[in-house]
């Protein structure tokens, strides 16, 4: 092995191919990341498929393997497709959700779900300001309502019950990362500093203790400001004027649903990206479901995978102190916005008749 050589860092990468669409969105998005760090000096990437999903519990009752789960532990970070299909449930009913499990096993506490209106994409604003929208959504992502997951019991056939959960170690934990978010938003030129508690704090003692943990972290951050909002006035803002918004942190439900939300604003699920991303691993996957009625047709927009590939590369970017890595992820990023500014190539989703491969083909070229 030459001294060069000897110097390159392998990260291991834990890949989850999914189910419905999941495969097909995958494997160009992993081309993509391998032709953009091709160049990185100081790390490589290998990639580990792992057997997890609805089709896999089909076939073996298993919908998360162990041996699955203990990779996804060793991992240095985890690329995960679409998971779930509404045809294959749990005997309770619920559907076959993997990327939960993972969350609460690795303790993924935060939810990073960014919204951006991107030059060509078709937003449903029609206000100019609209251009500007630029914020991220922080969901917990291992408490609240989620908390309950798999645990909530039905009594007869007259009531059932499910407990939202908020402890003062994992808020904590999760105010911090936003407000941290927030410092480096702002020094890049890109946020406000401004921090909003998303909440219901004027009808649940949980959401007024969650608050309560939200303003106590904000004295560690003087240099940004803290603010809160209940969160069924931050989703008439999110339509109104989703422009003010810089970093929102909220609970895993109200998470959960308005990161929706910030999808349809972007013009499509197929356009938005997500993280979950603990003390020590991260888990990075689209936002949108696995699709089945267009699985194998060719038909799935593939950039809401690419983009989550562009946010681990900046994650493993600034874990392991590597501009390569956080350059690469940038460049990744760029070239998904140049295709959509350019107009040429565009999936059914969001208005034209490219295909998947079509779509990957166009980043590849941008880059």
């Amino acid at each position: 092995m030459n001294d060069v050589a000897a110097r390159v860092k392998n990260l291991d990468i834990a890949v989850f191919d999914g189910d419905g669409i999941g495969p097909e969105i995958m494997a160009p998005t992993i081309a993509l990341i391998q032709q953009v760090t091709s160049q990185v000096p100081d790390y490589a990437l290998s990639f580990r498929s792992h057997p997890a999903g609805a089709g896999h519990y089909a076939k073996t009752g298993q919908s998360l393997p162990a041996e699955s789960l203990t990779a996804a532990r060793k991992a240095d970070a985890i690329l995960l497709s679409a998971m779930g299909l509404p045809s294959i449930r749990y005997p309770n009913g619920t559907e076959i959700s993997p990327q939960i499990d993972l969350r609460m096993e690795l303790n993924l506490y935060a939810g990073v779900r960014p919204v951006t209106i991107f030059p060509g994409a078709p937003c449903p604003l029609g206000d100019p300001r609209a251009a500007t929208v630029d914020f991220v959504l922080i969901r917990e992502s291992t408490e609240g309502l989620f908390a309950s997951h798999g645990k909530g019991t039905i009594n007869g056939n007259e009531s059932a019950t499910e407990t939202l959960v908020i402890t003062r170690k994992v808020s904590e934990k999760l105010f911090d990362f936003a407000f941290k978010l927030a410092q480096r938003r702002k020094a890049a030129g890109r946020g406000k500093g401004v921090v909003t508690c998303v909440d219901k704090a004027n009808v649940f003692q949980a959401f007024a203790f969650f608050r309560s943990i939200f303003l106590e972290r904000a004295k560690a951050f003087p240099d940004l400001t803290a603010n809160s909002a209940y969160v069924d006035a931050t989703a008439l803002w999110m339509v109104e004027r989703p422009w003010t918004f810089d970093v929102l942190v909220t609970e895993n439900m109200f998470g959960d649903i308005l990161s929706d939300l910030g999808a349809g604003l972007m013009g499509s699920l197929g356009l938005a990206p997500s993280a979950d991303i603990g003390d020590d691993i991260a888990l990075f996957q689209p936002c949108h479901g696995s699709a089945p009625d267009i699985a194998g047709q060719g038909l799935a927009n593939p950039l809401a995978m690419i983009l989550s590939g562009a946010m681990m590369l900046d994650w493993l970017g600034h874990e392991n102190n590597s501009d390569g890595l956080i350059q690469s992820g940038k460049r990744l990023d760029d070239a998904v916005r140049a295709v959509l500014a350019e107009g040429r190539f565009r999936t059914r989703d969001i208005g034209g008749t490219s295909t998947t491969q079509q779509m990957a083909d166009a980043v590849a070229a941008h880059l």
